[in-house]
Parts: structure tokens; sequence; C-alpha cells
């Protein structure tokens, strides 16, 4: 494939974008009094709009042609195939399966892998069902009360969100999340918990990650100090993996392992057994829901035109940015606390996918690809990070999620939520010029040089853009729709990029040199010779946990 950035639509847009920059948001929505009819769209329970980005309808016309250049129909119907788009470790990328609803089959090299996946779901159910309604004993007859996920990396931050997100309608166990490698994580998590009473589900793809099986064998350890007979470890350890093997070494009963496959990237899991603490959590019906909510986004995604496709849209846009207006980060601003851990999910699913530097076919990427993902609860930044947004150098193009409905019978707060939430993309757009500022103050009795050292400080630039995404309620189904949309935008745009968005070798080497460097920590003679900085550190260390 040749390179993106040497074909007409990229030139165009070049062009095309020395035109826009100097163009105001404040002006373009005076001249057009159309503007948030024409740029705004409802995909199931979401509603975007996308006015306030700098674009015009040719901007959206020359966007929609880079699309077509880089062939992203094709593409996202590969996707859906079950063709191998994961090119390096040569699989599919079929986490849609996941969640499909229907009798359809969906093939892979010519084989439904529906009946496998119903099968697990089944098998979610059945167990969720038995612990959550108490049937489900410990080794001394007593229900369990808390559920420990062990995992790391799309085993913890999917499922640790989706819990999170959904809290309020939680039942009757209390879930924990482990993954630090820090001690301190497990030590201050069964701090509180009695090991008669408390379910550890071990979640590793390969059952040998280094920092979950770590936490795994401590907790069994803390669980057999008291229990004492190994063969109680079936009763309170379960295991998500694809690894029956490993598994049974460990001492978990293998009718008590969930599995899934070799084509569930981690990051895109949290919708096959690795949702499991989420299951245990809200119910199966929740997760059900859930798997519902991102069926309806896929079939929005494979099936409505690009020009009205929320997640082609939205991905679009934001190579619009990264790649024409040299932004690096994007933040995601939820006002919704229980989405409080909604942009680390989304920060893994995006900086994972796209933080690569080669082309599928191995050379030097020629652009820009990713944008450091950051953000939370928008009341809270506002009184922190926000002063960037507004006043700060870096162009942070900004997603503004929020449900028009709340979940608590605060009515007053979440009015005054709504109103910050529809205040803060209006004052990034518009900002507020020196005449602004000079009557503002004036007003107040300041005049003279006392005025006019304060205007400039009180001065906001203002066409800084943003996404505003709304939804009646944050329940499942609606939070299903909102992950899958981040996850699809996030594969529009390696699609441009013309990268694999399905491996993460980046994450490998670190790891690697991790284990040489853990013998090392002990005196063992190293395998590799480090550099001057790592040996003097290593010595350093050395020194002090041997206590010279």
């Amino acid at each position: 494939m040749s390179d993106l950035n040497q074909t007409p639509a990229w030139a165009a847009l070049e062009q095309h974008q020395r035109a826009v920059a100097p163009l105001h948001l404040r002006d373009l929505f005076a001249r057009d009094p159309g503007r948030f009819e024409r740029f705004t769209l409802q995909a199931g329970p979401l509603f975007l709009d996308y006015s306030k980005n700098r674009v015009t309808d040719e901007t959206l016309t020359l966007l929609l042609a880079l699309a077509n250049e880089a062939q992203l129909s094709a593409w996202i119907e590969r996707l859906f195939r079950g063709e191998r788009v994961n090119g390096t470790e040569r699989r599919a990328a079929l986490h849609t399966a996941l969640r499909h609803r229907g009798d359809a089959p969906v093939l892979l090299d010519g084989r439904d892998v529906m009946p496998d996946v119903r099968r697990v779901l089944e098998q979610m159910r059945k167990f969720s069902e038995s612990v959550r309604s108490g049937d489900w004993r410990g080794y001394t007859g007593q229900p369990i009360t808390d559920v420990v996920n062990i995992g790391i990396g799309g085993s913890d931050l999917g499922p640790a969100m989706v819990v999170s997100a959904l809290d309020a309608d939680c039942g009757p166990l209390r879930l924990h999340f482990v993954s630090n490698v820090d001690g301190a994580d497990l030590s201050r998590t069964l701090r509180t918990l009695s090991p008669e009473q408390t379910l550890f589900v071990i979640a590793s793809k390969t059952f040998t990650t280094q920092e979950t099986l770590l936490n795994a064998h401590s907790a069994r350890d803390w669980f057999l100090a008291q229990a004492g007979d190994p063969v109680h470890v079936a009763r309170h350890f379960v295991a998500v993996s694809t690894q029956r093997d490993e598994v049974v070494r460990f001492g978990i009963d293998p009718a008590h392992m969930f599995e899934f496959w070799d084509w569930v990237g981690g990051r895109y899991s949290l919708w096959s057994a690795i949702g499991l603490p989420i299951a245990l959590a809200v119910g199966m019906d929740r997760f059900d829901a859930l798997l519902a909510g991102a069926h309806d986004m896929d079939e929005h995604f494979r099936r409505s035109p690009l020009a009205r496709n929320m997640p082609v849209l939205m991905g679009l846009l934001g190579v619009w940015y990264i790649n024409f207006f040299g932004a690096q980060t994007q933040a995601i601003l939820p006002y919704d606390q229980g989405m409080h851990r909604f942009v680390s999910h989304i920060q893994q699913v995006v900086m994972e996918s796209s933080g690569k530097s080669v082309t599928r076919e191995g050379r030097p990427v020629p652009c820009a690809t990713g944008s450091v993902v950051w953000g939370g609860p928008g009341t809270n930044g506002q009184h922190a990070y926000f002063q960037l947004l507004h006043q700060g150098t870096p162009l942070v193009p900004a997603d503004f999620l929020a449900p028009i409905e709340s979940r608590t019978p605060l009515g007053e707060h979440h009015r005054v939520l709504l109103s910050n939430f529809l205040a803060q993309p209006e004052a990034l757009m518009r900002g507020k010029t020196a005449a602004e500022v000079r009557h503002e103050l004036e007003r107040t009795g300041l005049k003279g040089d006392d005025l006019e050292r304060l205007v400039p400080h009180r001065c906001f630039s203002g066409n800084r853009p943003s996404n505003s995404l709304l939804f009646q309620k944050l329940d499942a189904r609606t939070l299903g729709a909102l992950i899958a949309l981040y996850e699809h935008k996030t594969f529009v745009q390696s699609v441009l990029w013309n990268i694999n968005a399905f491996d993460q070798w980046g994450v490998e080497l670190g790891k690697q040199l991790a284990r040489d460097l853990l013998s090392e920590l002990s005196d063992a003679p190293g395998r590799a010779p480090h550099d001057a900085s790592t040996s003097g550190l290593l010595a350093y260390v050395r020194s002090r946990l041997s206590g010279h």
C-alpha cells in the first residue's frame, strides 16, 4: 500500500488546512445557522455534537475522500468477517463476535465461533448466579461476600471500569481489583477480607504473566495460611485463561476455568470471560445488556455510510487534528463520577493500538500516529487541568460525555453537573476577547493601568475544538455502546495510518529486561551487559537491599 500522505486527498487536506486554520469557530457559527443540525448525529443511545470542531463541509468531504483512499469500508468488512487483520500475529480480531446477537454464524477460517462463545456465556451465567445467590459456598460452608480479580492490563482495566461505572446496580458482592505487582496493592486489598468468604478470579490469557501470577501465588499463600489444606483452593479460586495445564498446575479445578481465545486481544477482552467480575458484580442480565449495546454500535459501524458513521467521523476528526494541526494529546472528560475509570480503559485501547512507528508492511510510518489520551471526571478537572485547555499553548481536542438523567435522587446536583458540561465546550469554542474583558472589568470600577495590566491575563483565545456526547442515562447498554464507539474510532485511525491496531510488541521489551534483572538483584550473574546507568542503579539498589 502506498503511503497515504502521498495521495491527492492528503495533499488537498494540507492545502485546505492552511485556509481553515485562521478561521474562528465563533465566526463559523455566526455565518452558518444550520451548523448544529448538520454536524450532529444519533447512533443508538448516543447523540454526538461535533459542530464545535474546526471543520467546514469541505473539510469533511476531504476527510471522507482520505478514508476512501485508505479503503476504509473494505477494512471494516475485513474486521467483521474474521480476516487476519492482526498481521504480525496472523490472527483475526473478532472481539465483535463476543457481543454478536442473533443466530447468524460468525466464521473464522470457515468455522462458526458462536457455539463456543455461547457456551462460555452460559458457563458465566450459571457460575455468577450461583455465587450471587449464595449457593456457591466457601470451604467452611459460608457464602462468598468478596470477589478479588487479579489481572493486569486488559484483564483489569476493562472489568474494573465497567464495575465502577455500573456501581449503582451492584448486588450482594463486593468487588476488588488487584493489578500492581507492588505488594501494597494486594496487601491493602486483603487486609479487611475473610479467606473463608473470598473468591479470587485469576485472569491471564497465558497464565504466565509475571505480575498476575506473583499476585495470585501470594493470594493463595494468604488463603492457605488459614484454610490449610490445598484442596480448598478449588472453592475459592477460578481462572480465566486459555491454558488449561497451567491452571491445573496452580491448583484450580479445570471445571472452573473460563475460556477465551487467541483472537481476543487483551484490551478488547472485557466482552469475553475476562468480564466474569462484571457478571459477578451486576448480574449476567446486565452483562448481556452491555454486550447488546456494543453490538448496536458494531451494527452502526458496519452498516452506516461513512458520512453518517459515528466512529468514522470521530476517527477522521482525530486524524485531522493529529496530522494536520499537530495535536499530540486528546482529553476525554466524562461528567459522571461512575466513569472515573473510563479514561484509563480507553487510554489503553487507543495508546496500545496506535502507539506504532512502522506500517503493516514494516516500513517507518510517514506521519504522526496516535495521541496521548488523558482526562477524568469533568467537574474535578475544571479545578485542575482545564486551565491548560483554556489558556495553554497546546491544542488539545476534547470529548465531553454526560448523561441527561441522573442515577441519584439529588436532582439539583445533576442540574449543576449538566450546566458545567454545557458551559465548558462553549467556553473553549468562544473564548473571550480583549474588548469583552475590558467591558467586564470596567463594570467592576477598574480603570487605567490597573485594568490594562489584567486584560491579557483574562483573555481566552477560544477556537479550541471539542465533541459533546450525550446519552439519556448511563446504563449497561449505553456503556457498551460507548466503549465500542472508541474501539472502532481507534480502528478507523489505524486503517488511515496503515498500522496494525491489534499487536502490542512495545510492552514486551521492558518485561524481558525485568526478568533478567530480577536474578541480578540477588547477585546472580547477568545474561547481558548493561549500560553504565543501569549497572550503576543495579549496584546501588543491591547495596541498599543488603543493608550496606
